[in-house]
């Protein structure tokens, strides 16, 4: 079995956004769509 290699889990909490009324515009599927097709848009050589 591996072992854990000691590095802390790096998890988000939006929560206090959220009781500032902050609420995402797009899901995270439809977000990470656009900013692959940026990424091949600006970043890849055609």
């Amino acid at each position: 079995a591996s072992k854990p290699d000691g590095t802390p889990r790096k998890l988000m909490d939006s929560s206090r956004l959220n009781a500032l009324g902050w609420r995402a515009s797009i899901d995270l599927e439809e977000g990470l769509k656009i900013a692959y097709q940026d990424f091949l848009k600006h970043h890849v050589d055609q």
